[in-house]
């Protein structure tokens, strides 16, 4: 089995030692992704930009998405986001799961991962 990493040269991924996407056994694994912004909406269509960007060089879309996990430090502010979202995956909603938890530093709002299978 090959196995590909795709790295977005974000700033914790030489700090953790991870890489934004793996390809292997017919999916693209992202790893949790945060965006730039001052709000949750804005760091939510940063972050989706970011994965959108993993997917394609992996050679998948959106419409490709299996899985999605949402990690948010206030559920009250994922509400605000749901629209973006119903937009990006359209057609073709994953399976998901939102998690209210702490992130890896308090001005990040939202954290995003992705599991979609590649097309054949």
């Amino acid at each position: 089995m090959t196995i590909k990493r795709i790295s977005s040269g974000g700033e914790f991924e030489k700090k953790v030692g991870y890489c934004r996407a793996v390809v292997a056994g017919g999916f693209v694994h992202v790893a949790g992704t945060v965006g730039q912004g001052e709000d949750v909406v804005s760091q939510c269509r940063s972050a989706l930009d970011i994965i959108a960007k993993a997917l394609a060089e992996a050679g998948a879309s959106f419409a490709d998405v299996v899985r999605v996990n949402y990690y948010l430090p206030d559920r009250a502010e994922f509400d605000a986001c749901w629209q973006m979202l119903a937009e990006t995956f359209g057609d073709n909603p994953p399976a998901a799961t939102m998690i209210e938890c702490g992130l890896i530093d308090p001005k990040y709002r939202i954290e995003i991962e992705v599991t979609a299978l590649l097309p054949q």
